[in-house]
């Protein structure tokens, strides 16, 4: 064991790629199309997806007081969201995720967003049911 001294050491929340933690508004299987994919016949027609948001927020004030003006109106950010995939026509899951998280930092009192983005009909040969990537991204 080394010593050192406690300003020097970084809680896990405090690294850059640490996973946030506390309040947080779930979302989960947000069924959408969009034209998606590197392979040509995924350019031509939309496909399925399934999206899983989670967003980082102080969520006390709402619980406290029961006003829905205190709180992420997860309505409006599906409706963000579905607007989003209508509009981008991305290769990778990787640029889909990335322009949602972008999108929902970007809302008042977000401090971070994790995007799950999963191909329901993934083109491969195998018996894959789902394929996807999850990012966490904070405002700038």
């Amino acid at each position: 064991m080394t010593d050192r001294p406690a300003d020097d050491a970084v809680a896990a929340s405090d690294e850059p790629d640490a996973p946030p933690h506390g309040d947080r508004i779930e979302l989960r299987d947000l069924r959408v199309t969009c034209v998606i994919g590197a392979l040509a016949h995924e350019r031509t027609a939309p496909q399925p997806l399934s999206i899983d948001v989670d967003l980082h927020a102080d969520l006390s004030r709402a619980g406290t007081t029961d006003d829905l003006n205190l709180t992420i109106d997860y309505g409006a950010v599906c409706d963000r969201i579905v607007a989003l995939c209508d509009e981008a026509q991305p290769q990778l899951l990787e640029r889909l995720a990335e322009l949602i998280a972008a999108e929902l930092c970007g809302i008042d009192g977000v401090t971070a967003a994790t995007v799950t983005v999963a191909k329901l009909r993934p083109p491969v040969a195998a018996d894959l049911g789902t394929s996807g990537v999850r990012i966490t991204r904070r405002p700038a």
